[in-house]
């Protein structure tokens, strides 16, 4: 198989993957009392080269992508088609990475400490710039995962509100492995109540507008449970090649 065939059926491939899981989206927006337009799609461009993602953002109407790692992004930054498009980083994010993401994308999403908002906070004084952030949170209680404890959420939320030069619009999660559908829609479920519960006791500074949750495997789960963005990579862009 030539470059150009290769290329050719990558590119009708995503095609295809846009259209099925908008269409997924849109039934399960429904089951919830929404219209598909409620949830935002996010191509997460994790090891993807920038040719396929400007496909899907030119010919396939994305108009959000997520990167995990900073200098993946920055690496890929001058030939992404971003005009129209935002980019926000989704992985964990170390505090000495700060200064390098904080001009180029218009959320982070993936804030677990006062400590490393703060850094934000203050490269983004540096530069005029309020950064959009989103408070990931360890709805499963995992050891090996990053985020903040469910039950120090109100508490952490209260302390990074006071915070200049940010604005927190939400929360993410990534819930444990699950063997059935109902048990991730639980995990799913518990983050949407702690989303309504922080909505409805109005803390300064802080907006709950975005309920990131749901992937690959589980987006129409996340979204029958309340979700308001998806992050999807494979389903979207193909296995992915490290």
């Amino acid at each position: 198989m030539t470059i150009e065939s290769y290329n050719a059926e990558r590119f009708s491939d995503i095609t295809e993957n846009v259209k099925r899981i908008k269409e997924n989206i849109a039934v399960a927006a429904e089951k919830s009392g929404r219209k598909a337009e409620d949830i935002s799609l996010m191509a997460v461009t994790k090891t993807v080269d920038t040719l396929f993602i400007n496909h899907a953002i030119d010919n396939c109407g994305i108009n959000l992508i997520g990167e995990n790692r900073v200098q993946e992004f920055l690496s890929k930054r001058d030939e992404l088609h971003l005009q129209n498009t935002e980019a926000h980083l989704i992985g964990h994010l170390q505090t000495n990475k700060v200064k390098q993401i904080v001009p180029y994308v218009s959320m982070i999403e993936s804030v677990d400490s006062v400590r490393l908002a703060k850094e934000i906070s203050k490269e983004c004084a540096k530069i005029n710039k309020t950064m959009d952030i989103l408070v990931e949170v360890n709805v499963g209680m995992e050891n090996s995962k990053f985020g903040i404890d469910s039950v120090l959420l109100g508490e952490f939320l209260a302390e990074i509100g006071e915070i200049p030069n940010i604005k927190v619009k939400g929360l993410m999660a990534i819930p444990p492995i699950c063997e059935t559908s109902q048990g991730v829609k639980r995990f799913f479920s518990n983050m949407y109540n702690m989303f309504l519960d922080i909505e409805a006791k109005k803390l300064d500074n802080i907006d709950m507008h975005i309920l990131s949750m749901g992937m690959s495997g589980d987006y129409v789960q996340a979204i029958e449970e309340g979700a308001t963005e998806i992050r999807v990579g494979s389903s979207l862009f193909g296995k992915r090649v490290y």
